[in-house]
């Protein structure tokens, strides 16, 4: 390992990668390239998996024997953009004040993904039996759509491991479960007219707002008879319109209108009854109006997750954190992904708050830090010679 790497800080890696402006549906590879050049001046393989735009990669490394019994550490490198915040300091420069460390990705999630290089350098001090793997991905905050293509990579070469820790800020409490999601957009075909009269045409706004209230009425449906768990602060599925947009004059009856909503969905339940009820109604409100037409497409999904409280693996994480029970998170991550494409248990576990991310003058105190850098190297011990 080169001596510049050698001597970097937990804070000072976190100050270099959030000067990466990573922000998602943007390119990530200046961030890749250091982080590889990292990883492999301590001896790390390194893999990079391309997305599907031009500089975009997600990279997995890792560290001693090629044995199927390692632990992976998952973090994205991707962040939500900062325009309309009212920052009060530069979101890209790490900037201590108050004891808190301000910058983007600070505590989502940079912040483990820095206690992740330090797990590396740990590693690779160690005598390991088993390996350590580090996975990092991209476009993350836009539905997990960026490491798919590093899961698809992974499980078509057979890789195992005993388990993975994605790194999302959870003040190192162990986490097993988390609901999953769907958006969706439904579009609404009508006929324009002259608002002088109406009924000539065929008013996609109005079409939208029945189909809002189907929503609506079917959310009522899961709050009272869909699966509920108790152990989530929601205990059950939600459905929600978040974007409608439809119009181009007041004096023009609207032809086009877009609804979209999204689904949150405990873990094993299937997003297709709604879906079928939504479609049963559109066509339903269709045959009402003529020149009428709905559309209802699906735009990004991603599953829950659900470890076993009886996973070793779950058990062993706790273990490190000290946690008597794990928890559950109403925000979702990349674990489902990991499960089903790779058939792991998976733990969410790191730190920072999640109540900080996505604001104005995310932070991270330094013990949180100082704190993840003890959660990961105790990891590597787990994975070391006794």
């Amino acid at each position: 390992m080169t001596a510049d790497f050698h001597d970097l800080s937990v804070r000072e890696i976190l100050d270099r990668l959030i000067a990466f402006r990573t922000l998602c549906r943007t390119e990530n590879a200046e961030l890749i390239d250091w982080v590889e050049t990292f990883l492999r001046s301590l001896g790390a393989r390194c893999h990079r998996v391309p997305g599907k735009e031009a500089g975009q990669f997600n990279l997995f490394a890792s560290i001693g024997p090629d044995t199927p019994d390692g632990v992976v550490l998952s973090a994205h490198s991707d962040v939500v953009p900062v325009e309309g915040q009212p920052w009060t300091t530069d979101p890209f420069v790490l900037t201590e004040r108050d004891g808190k460390l301000y910058g983007r990705g600070s505590s989502d999630m940079k912040g483990f993904l820095a206690c992740m290089l330090m797990a590396a350098c740990h590693a690779a001090r160690s005598s390991l039996r088993a390996p350590l793997h580090l996975a990092i991905s991209h476009d993350e905050e836009i539905g997990c759509v960026g490491v798919h293509s590093l899961l698809r990579d992974l499980a078509a070469n057979g890789f195992q491991a005993q388990g993975c820790v994605i790194g999302e800020p959870t003040g190192l409490h162990a986490v097993s479960g988390h609901k999953g999601k769907l958006a969706a957009r439904i579009t609404c075909h009508g006929l324009a007219a002259h608002s002088a009269n109406p009924s000539r045409g065929c008013n996609t706004i109005g079409l939208a707002t029945d189909m809002v209230k189907v929503i609506e009425a079917l959310q009522e449906e899961l709050k009272d008879a869909g699966a509920h768990d108790e152990s989530y602060e929601v205990p059950f599925s939600t459905l929600q319109v978040g974007l409608i947009r439809g119009g181009v004059a007041l004096n023009i009856v609207p032809d086009l209108c877009e609804v979209q909503f999204e689904m949150r969905l405990l873990p094993g339940v299937s997003p297709q009854p709604v879906l079928d009820r939504l479609r049963q109604e559109a066509d339903r409100l269709c045959a009402q109006h003529s020149h009428a037409r709905i559309e209802i497409e699906t735009l990004n999904t991603y599953p829950g997750l659900h470890t076993p409280d009886r996973s070793p693996f779950l058990h062993e994480i706790m273990r490190i954190t000290g946690d008597n029970a794990p928890s559950r998170i109403g925000f979702g991550t990349e674990g489902g992904l990991f499960h089903d494409y790779l058939d792991m248990p998976v733990v969410v576990c790191g730190p920072g708050s999640i109540d900080r991310a996505h604001k104005a003058d995310e932070f991270i105190l330094p013990e949180e830090l100082n704190t993840g850098v003890r959660f990961v190297e105790r990891i590597i011990d787990m994975l070391a010679h006794s």
